[in-house]
């Protein structure tokens, strides 16, 4: 993607000579790059590619249709501000109308343009009909929503003369984008709110400049995005501490932070009278969705009241201890052994470091000689659940005392059980993959009855295999289709509202929407830092690959990882410090630290796992 971002020059197919208006240095617009200018405050919004912008050209005076929507389209691709020059080529009346603001969609080329008559007979103009490929779009609260397949985009452009020039006098709302010049625009970052007492990942998008509308840098688009609210895929099961109404003081368009990496964000009258413990959880989502944007870090947030009085402020250790993410940081790696047990490596955090030999897990696991295929260990790290060799028997165990094993707390009667999955909630989850009556199974507590969960749009769909997320609001899903092809779709987790976890409640899996479109083929995956997923599949006619993409199936920033051969399971974990643990048919249990490259940690092994 960071690739894609830096490409400015890019030719089109139906490019024409009204675009050409940069002495024919650039095609597709012209490239400012300052050489000179005074010191200004260090910006987050600020990133590699800031000094460098693309700007469309304005309509030359007797410009034909064809090169008016030509313009307008290279215009629209452009960082003009409030999108001035692509205003240029509509008509007043249009210009007023159109919202660009309202969403964009995104197409795998630039659109592609033919003329054709006016479905009304009494106009009097050129009517003109875009096509293209839509690989996704962005809605009016900032979220991505991919295809899960490349759909046909049709719209229609109608010009009419204006005085002597051809304008465009209606055309529809949004912005239309190659996903080049999408990604050269736009900017992924996750805005975070609060699921029980654990903050939740929520990925949208926003300018990389200013925002031609409300004229905000990518910093304040952002906080204002979060003050928004959650997207509405998300908004089911999260909330945000910001009370209603709670806003940006009028007039901000701009927030910087200081050389002691502390950002100052004055809120209007709704938000200056809140309680200090309201107050702080605000701060702790600001401060975690802020660190999600900035190349350099912030380090406090301080929240100011209308008046520009504190509020109340949070630095990066409270914000960790609101948001309980000490909970998730892992202790160990683990995975199972040559002899079918469950073994466990310290977890290391210097990339340096070789991994010290593995040990059997203490307690029921070990002590009993159950021989093990698949495993999962509790975030607490405390419990362990394991599947047995023949895939039959689903046990649940001390990590910490010894006794006896028990009896098996789920049972396939096809011998099908998948790998399972704890959640940050204490929840077990496991499929029976069984081709007459496949089933997602959920264990509250990883001790009560097992409860079959609903998966609304499954359709004829077969979960292969299931990892739920440290928060327990959503669920990653490999899914097998009648043809055998495996996708990887993510789901979200409704429980019913003031009920605990433990308790007899139907939970189920809501708008299963495609995390990985652009693969064909989906072999494993995990969950990752910053709501992320770590996937390893093919696209179609390609190799193998092992890339991060965020839960609205949109690629990250950090791309692909370094290929490994024949990997088959993949493990990461919620602290980025801690290497990536794959399985190889070729190599065996594989390392990847981060910065480094893949490295063999032990020959005969199988299923490594972090906690969850």
């Amino acid at each position: 993607m960071d690739a894609d971002r830096r490409r400015l020059f890019r030719r089109r197919p139906w490019q024409t000579p009204a675009l050409l208006g940069c002495s024919g240095l650039l095609l597709a617009g012209c490239a400012s790059m300052p050489d000179s200018g005074e010191v200004r405050p260090v910006q987050a919004s600020q990133g590699a590619d800031s000094q460098v912008r693309v700007f469309g050209v304005p309509p030359r005076d007797g410009a034909q249709p064809a090169q008016i929507v030509d313009g307008f389209m290279e215009a629209m691709a452009s960082d003009d501000p409030q999108l001035g020059t692509a205003r240029k080529y509509l008509t007043k009346r249009a210009s007023k109308a159109w919202k660009p603001g309202s969403g964009v969609t995104v197409l795998a080329a630039a659109p592609g343009r033919q003329p054709e008559r006016s479905i009304d007979k009494e106009a009097v103009g050129a009517r003109f009909k875009l096509t293209g490929k839509k690989v996704a779009g962005v809605d009016e609260r900032r979220a991505y929503q991919p295809q899960a397949v490349t759909g046909d985009y049709v719209e229609h452009l109608q010009l009419v003369k204006d005085g002597k020039e051809w304008r465009i006098d209606s055309l529809p709302d949004g912005l239309v984008l190659a996903e080049s010049d999408f990604q050269r625009i736009y900017q992924p970052v996750n805005k975070y709110y609060f699921a029980a007492d654990q903050l939740v990942a929520d990925p949208v998008y926003v300018r990389q400049r200013q925002d031609p509308e409300s004229r905000m840098d990518p910093m304040t688009q952002t906080v204002k995005a979060l003050l928004d609210g959650p997207t509405k895929w998300l908004a089911p099961v999260v909330a945000s501490s910001f009370p209603t109404g709670a806003g940006l003081k009028e007039g901000t368009t701009s927030l910087t932070y200081d050389g002691q990496n502390v950002l100052k964000v004055p809120l209007n009258d709704e938000a200056s009278n809140v309680a200090q413990t309201q107050c702080t959880r605000m701060a702790t989502q600001l401060l975690f969705t802020m660190a999600d944007l900035t190349s350099s870090r912030v380090k406090r947030v301080e929240l100011l009241r209308s008046d520009n009085s504190p509020l109340c402020d949070v630095d990066e250790a409270l914000a960790e201890v609101t948001a309980h993410q000490g909970s998730r940081m892992a202790d160990h790696q683990y995975f199972v052994d040559s002899e079918h047990r469950l073994v466990r490596m310290q977890a290391r955090r210097d990339s340096e470091s070789e991994p010290d030999p593995a040990e059997p897990v203490a307690g029921p696991l070990t002590s009993a000689g159950v021989r093990l295929s698949t495993v999962a260990v509790a975030h607490d790290e405390k419990r362990a659940a394991a599947v047995s060799t023949d895939r039959r028997s689903l046990y649940v165990a001390s990590l910490t005392t010894d006794g006896p094993l028990g009896k098996p707390v789920l049972i396939s009667a096809a011998r099908q059980l998948s790998a399972p999955s704890w959640d940050g909630r204490g929840d077990l989850w496991v499929a029976d993959r069984d081709p007459a009556n496949p089933v997602l199974w959920r264990i509250p507590g990883g001790k009560g009855q097992p409860q079959a969960v609903d998966v609304a749009g499954l359709g004829d769909g077969r979960v292969e295999a299931v990892r739920v997320s440290a928060d327990g609001v959503r669920i990653a899903l490999l899914v097998a289709s009648e043809d055998g092809r495996k996708t990887l779709q993510t789901g979200r987790v409704e429980r019913p509202r003031g009920k605990a976890a433990s308790e007899a409640e139907a939970v189920s899996v809501r708008e299963l929407r495609p995390a990985a479109p652009r693969m064909a083929e989906v072999t494993a995956m995990s969950w990752a830092s910053r709501g992320r997923l770590l996937v390893v599949g093919r696209e179609s006619g390609g190799l193998l690959q092992v890339r991060y993409m965020y839960a609205d199936g949109s690629a990250t920033p950090a791309g692909n990882l370094p290929g490994a051969t024949g990997v088959t399971a993949i493990a990461a974990s919620e602290d980025e410090r801690l290497p990536v643990v794959a399985h190889s048919d070729v190599d065996g249990i594989v390392w990847l630290p981060p910065g480094a490259q893949w490295k063999t940690v032990v020959e005969d092994g199988a299923a490594p796992v972090y906690p969850g």
